[in-house]
């Protein structure tokens, strides 16, 4: 595509750091590194890195990065709207989500809706990270026995550093739950015990009942992946799994499945926020609570 005539000369539409920019034929990467970050090691063009300068072309997508450098709020907002489009920014950052529970699922969840870029994670777990944990948990070997609460607030500033994370080291009860998750515009329901599933469940319907809750049953074991489903039990209350695999002595959770069942729970609750349809793959509102609280872990008292 030939270059643009302006009022002074031809010029160049490029984007740098995904802000749109005018430059003139000719000028090269380098000379745009050089006027736009100066210091910054590696120069991405259109996806790839660039160890030659250049001259830039029409069209061209620049990136610019020093390393070890963390970006500011305004320029990687940026690069999060270029990725999302800027209605799906400005409404999920504004969000705020509670986490009840932070193991395989919570952890996973988090992530998911952290990079996304939702404004407010509020978690809430007593448990510390324990080298059983490590086989499906988003932790790493030198968090052992820090709290899960603590480490996974720290992973995740480093995926995104201007999430607010609001920490909770508590044990949840029926009654403590509306007060900890108190003005959040989702739920998501990550604990390992029957009784707390339930307990979330029924705190939810009774106390926070406009406040969409997506909860998990069924991910145990290797079985297909797509037998994991989204189904809505309840008019604000959804439920992921396949209904039957429960976790058991030599049939346990294993990362794929869970990542998997976390993936769809986050992805409902970003529909929800984003006011996209109901976000599952079918309706099934009879015998709700039979299907909430069905055991997922084979050990009570600790998250998925």
């Amino acid at each position: 595509m030939p270059a643009r005539e302006t009022q002074d000369g031809p010029t160049l539409r490029v984007k740098i750091n995904e802000r749109p920019a005018r430059v003139a034929p000719g000028t090269t990467l380098f000379a745009l590194r050089d006027a736009h970050k100066p210091g910054a090691d590696v120069v991405i063009r259109n996806g790839f890195a660039c160890a030659r300068d250049e001259a830039a072309q029409e069209g061209d997508q620049i990136v610019l990065i020093r390393r070890g450098e963390i970006p500011p709020r305004e320029e990687l907002e940026a690069l999060m709207v270029a990725r999302h489009g800027p209605g799906v920014h400005e409404k999920v950052k504004r969000a705020r989500v509670g986490i009840a529970g932070c193991g395989g699922l919570g952890s996973a969840v988090a992530t998911a809706l952290a990079r996304t870029g939702v404004g407010t994670l509020v978690l809430a777990d007593f448990d510390v990270v324990e080298p059983s944990n490590l086989n499906r948990q988003q932790f790493f070997v030198d968090q052992l026995g820090r709290l899960k609460v603590e480490a996974l607030g720290e992973n995740l500033r480093r995926m995104n550093p201007y999430v607010r994370i609001e920490g909770h080291a508590v044990r949840l009860t029926r009654e403590s739950i509306p007060e900890v998750f108190a003005g959040c515009d989702a739920l998501a329901e990550c604990f390992d015990d029957p009784a707390m599933k339930r307990a979330m469940t029924l705190a939810v319907r009774a106390r926070m009942r406009a406040t969409p809750l997506v909860t998990v049953s069924g991910i145990a074991g290797v079985g297909p992946a797509n037998a994991i489903r989204t189904r809505r039990v309840f008019e604000n209350v959804w439920l992921v799994g396949d209904g039957s695999s429960a976790a058991r002595p030599g049939f346990g959770l294993l990362a794929p499945r869970v990542a998997v069942a976390a993936g769809h729970q986050a992805n409902v609750i970003l529909k929800v926020l984003l006011g996209e349809g109901d976000g599952v793959d079918e309706v099934d509102e009879v015998d709700g609570m039979d299907k909430v609280g069905e055991m997922d872990e084979g050990k009570d008292g600790n998250q998925a």
